[in-house]
């Protein structure tokens, strides 16, 4: 008598289980997609560099030694570079952030 009952619970709960499973499914496919591109820094540049500002020009930390600053400095310049048909403006800044980071700033700001 007790098989039949166990056997009967057991289809009802697989069922149940089914049925919010289906669910869940449907909802995940229904969501919106994630965009899988990198989010930047929306705004302008400050009138006065900070170190936040810097490092987040660069793409580093706050706290990166001198070498890391240099090597970022490198490669974002290499991207960027007047010479090869990047912006004297954008060029002006990338190098204020390394002298942020490094510490050799001077009260003047930027050329622009």
């Amino acid at each position: 008598m007790a098989t039949p009952f166990l056997a009967g619970l057991a289809i009802a709960a697989a069922a149940l289980a089914g049925k919010y499973g289906i669910q869940a499914w449907q909802s995940f496919k229904a969501r919106p997609p994630k965009p899988r591109i990198r989010k930047f820094y929306d705004g302008g540049f400050q009138p006065k560099m900070t170190r936040r500002e810097a490092a987040l020009i660069l793409g580093i930390r706050e706290n990166a030694g001198a070498e890391k600053v240099k090597e970022a400095h490198r490669r974002v310049m290499v991207a960027n570079h007047p010479d090869a048909g990047g912006s004297h403006y954008l060029a002006s800044k990338i190098n204020e952030a390394k002298d942020v980071m490094l510490g050799k700033t001077k009260d003047g700001g930027s050329a622009f």
